[in-house]
């Protein structure tokens, strides 16, 4: 017994190194060196192990030495780096307020379905049933080829205005709208063969917002799609440059493939002006839908101040690595 408490002692302290390593690496914010920016992603995760290590490591540690002493301010420091993250999502105040129930003006009111298909996932009929039951104005649907623009196709009838740009190579994009759309423009914002949409949203009110749908390469090498490593994320930065330029009610939404607390987006959101749905209301990680532990939130709605929330969900899983993601707003 007292071997084996010897061993996990050990193994607390081994674990709490690692942690505290790849803490203070998470802060290195050059995209040269793609495997630091990975860090960023799993924040939460560290934060659970740093503070259960904590816990674990004061129990079992009989003498506070000097080298005890400096693992467990690591560890605390290790926390506070996670934390001061983390936290707003949990226990910040709302940066976009709730919608008050009563009252709703239903003219001014947009659902939005955002989902990455994976482009290799054939659940397409699951995917059809996600979207009938959750019934939202508007889909963007994301890592659509050829397959997957066809069999959305079935829901032009109840979405007769729609945009399209199948591809193979895991960044085409489809949206379709209840809602007319008005001045469509697709851009190529950072590589030439990754689309983003950009239109005007007409509400039934008369009132419209501008969307931009995007969904920007991740900065992890791939050899069979299109990649950003030792690239600056330019995509989300010209979007965000392009929402305070044009200063009328703006949505950008997407697959972001990057976490709302990382340096590019918080660069995305340098103005202020775009706000995080999660904020105040948890983090709904939305990315992988096939593990229960390694997940965080990808896929995101960012707005201008003249959106109030009335609701946000996290869907069923369908064969993707992303959840689709569901949030209905009210211009106010």
């Amino acid at each position: 017994m007292k071997f084996t408490r010897k061993i996990f002692y050990y193994l607390v302290i081994i674990l709490s190194t690692v942690i505290i390593i790849i803490s203070l690496l998470s802060l290195i914010h050059d995209l040269k060196f793609w495997y630091f920016k990975i860090l960023d992603f799993p924040r939460l995760q560290y934060l659970i192990a740093a503070g259960l290590l904590f816990i674990l490591f004061a129990i079992q540690n009989k003498t506070w030495k000097l080298p005890a002493i400096f693992l467990g301010l690591g560890l605390l420091v290790s926390i506070f780096i996670h934390g001061q993250l983390i936290s707003p999502y949990y226990f910040g105040e709302k940066t976009v307020s709730d919608a008050s129930a009563s009252g709703i003006d239903n003219e001014n009111k947009m659902s939005i379905l955002i989902v990455n298909v994976l482009i290799t996932n054939k659940n397409s009929e699951e995917l059809i049933q996600i979207i009938q039951n959750a019934n939202p104005d508007l889909i963007l649907a994301m890592e659509v080829n050829q397959w997957w623009v066809d069999q959305l196709g079935t829901l032009k009838n109840e979405y007769p205005h729609s945009m399209e740009v199948p591809l193979d190579n895991a960044y085409g994009m489809a949206l379709f709208s209840k809602f007319t759309l008005k001045d469509k423009e697709i851009a190529y914002l950072n590589q030439d063969d990754v689309p983003s949409f950009h239109t005007k949203i007409m509400l039934s009110s008369g009132k419209s917002f501008n969307f931009n749908g995007v969904h920007p390469v991740p900065p992890v090498p791939s050899g069979k799609y299109p990649d950003n490593v030792g690239e600056k994320e330019v995509a989300l930065i010209k979007v965000g440059k392009m929402v305070e330029k044009n200063g009328e009610p703006s949505i950008v939404t997407g697959d972001f493939n990057d976490v709302s607390w990382s340096q590019t987006s918080r660069l995305f959101n340098e103005s202020g002006i775009l706000n995080n749905v999660r904020i105040g209301r948890g983090i709904y990680s939305s990315f992988n839908a096939q593990s229960s532990i390694l997940r965080w939130p990808l896929d995101h709605f960012f707005v201008t101040k003249e959106f109030k929330l009335l609701r946000l969900e996290r869907l069923s899983e369908f064969g993707s690595d992303h959840f689709p993601m569901l949030a209905e707003f009210i211009l106010d």
